[in-house]
C-alpha cells in the first residue's frame, strides 16, 4: 500500500523537515512539496493525492481556508506553530494537528492513523481483522504485534534486543527490524523473565544474546548498548557477579 502525499508550507526548512520524516516511512510516497497552496491545486484536483500535510498561516491563503475550498479533500494533517487553530482544524475532519516543532514519534503517530483509515477503505475487510485496540498479545514462546497494518508473529528466541523510543519500540530480531507503537514498560512486565532483562530505560535485551560486559556497556551481537545505573545490579547477576 502506498499513500500519495503532498507537503504545503511557506517555510523551506519546515518542508525539508517534513520530507525527511516522510522518507522514513515506506507507506508514504511524496508527490511534491509547495510553498503555497495555490500551486498544489491542480494536482489535488486530479484526485491522486491521498494525504496532505499543510501549514495554516501562509501569505496567499491560510491552510484552513484552502482545505475548505477543496471539492475533493484528501486526508488532512495540519502542521502549525499556532495551537489556537486546533479546534477549527479538527472541525474540518483533519486526521491530526501537529504543533511545531514536533518529533518524529509524534509524526509517526499521526501517519499511523492515516494508514489505518485508508487501509480499512481499500481492503474492505477482505479477511478477518483483529480489533483496532489490540496492539500486542503474548504466548509462552512468541508475541504478536501490530505494525505497518500487519500483525507480526515474533518468536522470543529470535529477538536480539528491543529499543524503546517514546511512543514506539523497535524489535531487533535475527532477520529484520520491526517498529510498532508499544510500551517498553508493558513489554518488560510481559516478556519471560528468564529470557529477557531490562538494561536501560531504552533497552530490553535477550539474555542469551549478551556476549560481554565492560563497565557500563554490554555487547549484543556486534552492537554495544548502555547499561543504566538502575539496572546495573541485575545485569551483573546475569554474569554471576
Amino acid at each position: 500500500m502506498k499513500i500519495n502525499c503532498l507537503v504545503i508550507d511557506d517555510e523551506r526548512l519546515a518542508r525539508e523537515y517534513l520530507k525527511n520524516y516522510i522518507s522514513k516511512i515506506p507507506e508514504l510516497e511524496l508527490l511534491g512539496d509547495f510553498n503555497s497552496p495555490l500551486k498544489a491545486t491542480e494536482l489535488i484536483k486530479k484526485g491522486e493525492v491521498d494525504l496532505l500535510f499543510i501549514d495554516i498561516q501562509m501569505p496567499d491563503i491560510t491552510g484552513i481556508e484552502f482545505v475548505k475550498s477543496l471539492t475533493y479533500k484528501p486526508e488532512i494533517i495540519f502542521t502549525t506553530a499556532y495551537q489556537e487553530y486546533a479546534l477549527e482544524g479538527f472541525n474540518l475532519s483533519a486526521i491530526d494537528y501537529l504543533l511545531k516543532p514536533f518529533s518524529f514519534e509524534r509524526f509517526f503517530q499521526a501517519v499511523i492513523k492515516v494508514i489505518d483509515k485508508l487501509g480499512d477503505k481499500s481492503e474492505k475487510n477482505i479477511q478477518p481483522q483483529l480489533p483496532e485496540d489490540v496492539q500486542t498479545t503474548y504466548t509462552e514462546s512468541y508475541l504478536t504485534i501490530r505494525a505497518d497494518r500487519k500483525f507480526y508473529k515474533i518468536n522470543f528466541d529470535d529477538i536480539k534486543y528491543i529499543e524503546g523510543q517514546k511512543a514506539y519500540v523497535t524489535f531487533h530480531t535475527q532477520k529484520k527490524r520491526i517498529t510498532a507503537l508499544a510500551s517498553l514498560k508493558e513489554l518488560e512486565e510481559s516478556l519471560p523473565k528468564k529470557q529477557f532483562i531490562r538494561i536501560h530505560k531504552s533497552y530490553i535485551v535477550s539474555i542469551k544474546e549478551i556476549l560481554s560486559l565492560e563497565g557500563n556497556i554490554i555487547e549484543v551481537d556486534d552492537i554495544k548498548l548502555p547499561v543504566g545505573k538502575l539496572y546495573k545490579e541485575d545485569v551483573m547477576k546475569v554474569f554471576g557477579i
